[in-house]
């Protein structure tokens, strides 16, 4: 079976967007599991509100779980916070090919004060300390994956396309057909 693409990285590192389009380009499904998540259960604010942030990681994992049993690959974005929980960093190694789509705290801080989003984790007023203190605990986790793409200084078509010179060049990723 051909494996998945699995973008991870911080809040507002642009997943979702360059999913959709990398997706497009791939000719594969594309999966957001906040999406997912929503439609199941309602805004995430709300569900951290409510039911606490476990009941969203919950919601996350089981989201995750099932695009990755697809038989058919496709991309998916996970949550900023997806890869705190193990058992979605070991089904992800299992099967997905897990790229890192890095931007530092301070373009992630920018692109959060610019978007509506509400993001339950950073609180009513996020900061740039707050912001780079969960970038830090997070970091080490999004570095175990297969590809990092440094996205601070490209755009988007800049990061779609070194990942899919990565997919279509790197043994590890089995040299998956890319146009």
């Amino acid at each position: 079976m051909t494996r998945h693409v699995a973008l991870v990285g911080f809040m507002a590192a642009g997943k979702s967007t360059v999913g959709r389009k990398l997706a497009r380009r791939l000719e594969r499904p594309f999966v957001d599991t906040d999406r997912v998540v929503i439609a199941a259960h309602g805004p995430i604010e709300s569900i951290f509100a409510d039911e606490g942030e476990s009941a969203f990681r919950r919601y996350e994992s089981e989201a995750i779980a099932r695009a990755l049993e697809s038989d058919e690959p496709s991309v998916i974005a996970v949550g900023g916070g997806a890869l705190t929980v193990e058992e979605n960093r070991v089904r992800l190694a299992r099967r997905a090919w897990r790229v890192f789509i890095k931007v530092s705290p301070e373009q992630a801080f920018a692109r959060i004060s610019r978007g509506r989003t509400v993001r339950p984790v950073l609180g009513e007023a996020p900061t740039l300390a707050t912001i780079g203190e969960l970038y830090a605990v997070r970091l080490p986790e999004y570095e175990r994956a297969d590809f990092i793409v440094d996205a601070s200084s490209r755009s988007d078509a800049g990061v779609i396309e070194a990942i899919a010179r990565w997919l279509r060049q790197s043994p590890a990723a089995g040299k998956l057909a890319v146009s």
